[in-house]
């Protein structure tokens, strides 16, 4: 059975005021329909509070992101270990802000993955295109080689990870992906996981999902949920997403 997942991307926002308040509501309103699957991935610093706010709850949580080491001399890196303490059942990997903030290769990506899956942790690992590289039709390339990247360093786990679709020119924009171009690349990557024997992943669609657009993406049959970036910062706008 294919992993259904919403999941929220709080990147740098919070507090620990306002995060009891969306913590609590999530705590206690969230029920898990059908097997469909929440979680909210925190900045580090609230992992703790997670972790106390959700425990027990059908709501998980995890990281934003983790160091593809194990441990040692990395001043301001935090192991798959550290977050795995935590409670965290998952960890985003290769977010396009990192990828295009940090610089982090496919290659540091399908690391982190692995070192996530080492800890006992689902890598949600990202992929996508910008604006540039869509224009120029490179969007099946690209995505095709992140992909392939990822498959080629995790083998047989493949299977263990969640993928998330989040196309870069749709993030933080405003502008979303049409249900159809989604579905378009939902599709390749689905191919390209059964292909290697992990059919069953999850996919996920990332690039300004809103309770608006949500029943449109999931009636898509490759679309499996979405990674959530400003809307799981409210209560009423994520919970929507989640039950539709």
């Amino acid at each position: 059975m294919r992993h259904k997942l919403v999941a929220g991307n709080w990147k740098m926002n919070g507090g620990l005021a306002a995060n009891a308040r969306l913590l609590d509501r999530l705590a206690s309103e969230w029920r898990a329909p059908d097997g469909r699957a929440m979680a909210v991935c925190v900045p580090a610093p609230y992992l703790a509070q997670a972790q106390s706010a959700l425990a027990g709850s059908a709501v998980a949580w995890g990281a934003q992101d983790v160091s593809e080491h194990a441990a040692g001399a990395y001043t301001g890196e935090v192991s798959a270990t550290m977050v795995a303490e935590f409670g965290c059942r998952y960890a985003i990997v290769g977010h396009s802000e990192r990828r295009r903030l940090h610089g982090e290769t496919d290659a540091v990506v399908s690391a982190k993955a692995r070192a996530a899956l080492s800890a006992g942790l689902t890598p949600i690992a990202c992929v996508g295109e910008t604006l540039d590289e869509r224009e120029a039709g490179e969007t099946d390339a690209v995505v095709a080689r992140q992909i392939g990247a990822l498959i080629g360093a995790l083998g047989s786990d493949t299977a263990r990870m969640v993928v998330a679709y989040e196309p870069v020119w749709a993030i933080g924009t405003g502008r979303t992906a049409t249900p159809a171009q989604a579905q378009a690349v939902h599709e390749a990557l689905r191919e390209r996981l059964v292909a290697a024997g992990a059919g069953s992943v999850g996919i996920l669609y990332g690039g300004s999902v809103k309770a608006a657009n949500a029943a449109a993406m999931f009636a898509m049959p490759d679309i499996d949920g979405a990674l959530v970036g400003g809307a799981s910062l409210d209560a009423d706008e994520f919970l929507a997403i989640g039950r539709a």
